[in-house]
């Protein structure tokens, strides 16, 4: 969903920073290779996940839902010397992809990849989050968030992707994903723990600010 016409978005992209070479490669074999290509969190969006990573000057990122890797190489533009990424995805067949770019971005040592159900392989994981990206199956994100929250620091930052779903949030929910959405940005707008904004960038983003 576009919230904003589509020659200002152009206009707004056009006049942000470009997203690396590396990246525009990925895009393209997305696109060329698998399947739901705009799962990609895409140059404007990507550009914000770095800038905001490079804010934050990251230890340990956890990426909730790796899909081709994109979102992942944006965030580890931010990390600091020796820090690392726990990127979980569930599918099996994106292993490969993932890994050819991140060894080929020099994060490659830094980027650690689970295959699974995130919500099995969080407990496992060790130390705390300074950074967390939740962008993987919609209806645990209220999961997502009670497992993450108390392995994240004070001043750490979560971010939560798709949170407007199409602009079906506002509407009578019709199936799981959207009742979980409604549920989740309900959750977090009233969590005292967390400071909590909606931007309305591609199809929506939330930041929280762990108090």
């Amino acid at each position: 969903m576009n919230f904003l016409a589509k020659n200002l978005e152009d206009y707004v992209q056009n006049h942000s920073e470009k997203e690396p070479e590396l990246l525009e490669q990925l895009v393209r074999e997305t696109h060329l290779k698998v399947l739901q290509p705009r799962m990609l969190s895409g140059a404007y969006q990507g550009r914000l996940l770095a800038l905001l990573s490079k804010l934050m000057a990251p230890k340990h990122i956890l990426e909730i839902g790796t899909y081709t890797g994109y979102s992942a190489l944006c965030l580890a533009e931010g990390l600091q010397e020796g820090g690392r990424i726990d990127t979980i995805d569930v599918n099996e067949e994106l292993a490969n992809i993932q890994r050819r770019y991140f060894n080929a971005s020099g994060y490659g040592a830094q980027i650690k990849q689970h295959l699974g159900n995130a919500a099995n392989i969080i407990p496992t994981l060790s130390g705390t989050f300074d950074f967390v990206f939740i962008d993987a199956d919609k209806e645990q994100y209220p999961l997502y968030f009670d497992l993450i929250l108390d392995r994240v620091r004070t001043g750490g930052l979560i971010i939560a992707d798709n949170v407007l779903w199409s602009g079906k949030v506002i509407e009578k929910a019709t199936d799981e994903a959207t009742q979980s959405l409604q549920l989740f940005n309900k959750k977090v707008v009233d969590d005292t723990r967390v400071e909590t904004v909606i931007l309305p960038i591609r199809d929506g983003l939330t930041l929280m600010r762990k108090i």
